[in-house]
């Protein structure tokens, strides 16, 4: 874990993205979490549809993301505002995959939002394939994700 002193012995916050990205290589949730606002929101990279809200959910998705991932490694950070952008690789079914990770910070530093653009399209389907199933063990989460303009109601029982 990083030392967040400073020179002259205060703490120092920790940097939101500098945790999410370590605990992502670890796909350690719970401090990828610690790292989120409440009302953080990721949108869909594959479903355009779909914005996944809140910490509850995103504990879900990050999961199931992060989880399926091999040989993560941050590449690049870019910025250090409230806007960043994070370069990884790792690899998904034997294959590469690249991600430009667009990470938007609220007020307190905390991640507000996170907008990952996938690359390349034959890593991102197999992605996409192995992420569908995992998620679907979650239907509350997809609803919810999917939000009024699906037409579907969420349900507190959808898990």
């Amino acid at each position: 874990m990083t030392d967040h002193r400073k020179t002259d012995g205060t703490t120092a916050t920790p940097d939101a993205v500098a945790t999410f990205c370590a605990a992502a290589q670890t796909n350690d949730v719970d401090a990828m979490v610690d790292a989120l606002s409440p009302d953080v929101e990721l949108p869909s990279p594959l479903f355009g549809r779909m914005i996944f809200r809140g910490t509850n959910d995103l504990r879900i998705l990050l999961g199931a993301v992060f989880g399926g991932l091999r040989g993560l490694r941050w590449q690049e950070f870019i910025g250090d505002g409230q806007i960043r952008v994070a370069v990884s690789e790792a690899r998904v079914a034997g294959l590469r995959i690249n991600d430009a990770m667009v990470i938007e910070l609220d007020d307190a530093g905390r991640i507000a939002r996170i907008r990952p653009h996938l690359r390349p399209w034959l890593a991102t389907t197999a992605f996409a394939l192995r992420l569908g199933p995992k998620l679907a063990l979650h239907p509350g989460v997809i609803t919810r994700a999917l939000g009024s303009e699906s037409g579907l109601e969420s349900r507190s029982y959808c898990e």
